[in-house]
């Protein structure tokens, strides 16, 4: 079974769209059982309706809606964790992924490949500034990054079931998917393609979006920025301490920029005493709300739970 997970907000424009494209690549698909779960983060725009009205007239399509807006990578996780399939794929509602990657994608599966993802080789309807911070973010992400990441790819992957429970299970409240993928090291490879302009509507990723999604991936990835803090904050003391004995001067030693060190150095701590924060809080990652479409096969999850029934009877 290949499952192909849609995360979806305020997409209501696009969706029909996106489905019959979608579900047109899924039937030509050959040797594959397929389903579509369609993950409705907490639209305001009649998103969800026209999700039930999916499900309601195909078999093949599974449904949750969230409690209220949780974020992209929210979304995906929810995606995943309901996935029934060997493999699964996530793919963005709008459309500047191409579906039709996907038989490569599955036929690379086939040879042995835990991980394919989609690299960007162009982004067309994109703003100038947006394709330079995505080239130079990827760049220095994998630069600071304790473990290789994949350059130019977003959350439009497929991933093997294998990758997708250890990912389901994993305790992280501020998961980073596109980070996590790379640090399990399974076997990935890619495909290129150019990424298309949006089939209609706006880019969810506004800048402050894009800025979160950065620090979470920084964080979550590298430990180079709380390292920063003691190079620093060494060579501004070092410095201070030079700029001292050589003017034979004290009070360098008190100068502005030493302060401007110090409160950068704890701004960074308290970037990670944040992280620490919300992991220790215990919440969940999101709230499913309402659930559409056919149960379908059972989930991993629900594989187990059965077994387990059928044994104490």
């Amino acid at each position: 079974m290949l499952s192909v997970v849609v995360p979806c907000y305020n997409e209501v424009e696009v969706l029909a769209h996106t489905h019959a494209r979608l579900s047109r690549v899924l039937a030509a698909l050959a040797g594959f059982e397929c389903e579509q779960i369609y993950v409705d983060d907490g639209s305001s725009d009649g998103t969800w309706e026209a999700i039930n009205s999916l499900a309601r007239t195909s078999g093949s399509v599974r449904a949750v809606r969230l409690s209220r807006n949780f974020g992209h990578q929210a979304a995906c996780l929810a995606g995943l964790r309901e996935s029934a399939g060997d493999a699964v794929v996530v793919i963005d509602a709008d459309l500047q992924d191409p579906p039709e990657l996907i038989p490569d994608m599955a036929a690379l599966w086939r040879e042995g490949w835990s991980v394919v993802s989609a690299r960007r080789r162009a982004r067309d309807g994109e703003t100038w500034f947006k394709k330079a911070s995505a080239y130079a973010f990827y760049r220095l992400l994998n630069t600071l990054s304790d473990h290789a990441l994949a350059l130019d790819t977003g959350d439009f992957r497929l991933l093997d079931r294998e990758l997708v429970d250890l990912l389901a299970s994993t305790p992280d409240k501020n998961l980073y998917l596109r980070g996590a993928v790379s640090w399990f090291g399974l076997p990935e490879t890619s495909v290129t393609y150019d990424r298309d302009p949006r089939h209609a509507g706006e880019s969810k990723y506004t800048l402050r979006k894009m800025l979160a999604l950065s620090r979470r991936g920084l964080l979550a990835g590298s430990v180079a920025p709380l390292r920063l803090s003691t190079y620093l904050g060494t060579a501004v003391l070092a410095g201070g301490l030079a700029a001292a004995t050589v003017r034979r001067d004290p009070r360098l030693l008190a100068a502005p920029g030493a302060f401007g060190a110090h409160a950068l150095a704890l701004g960074i701590v308290g970037e990670y005493l944040h992280a620490v924060f919300r992991q220790v809080q215990g919440r969940p990652d999101y709230v499913i709300a309402d659930r559409a479409g056919a149960p379908g096969a059972l989930t991993p999850a629900s594989h187990t739970l059965a077994e387990k029934e059928r044994v104490a009877l």
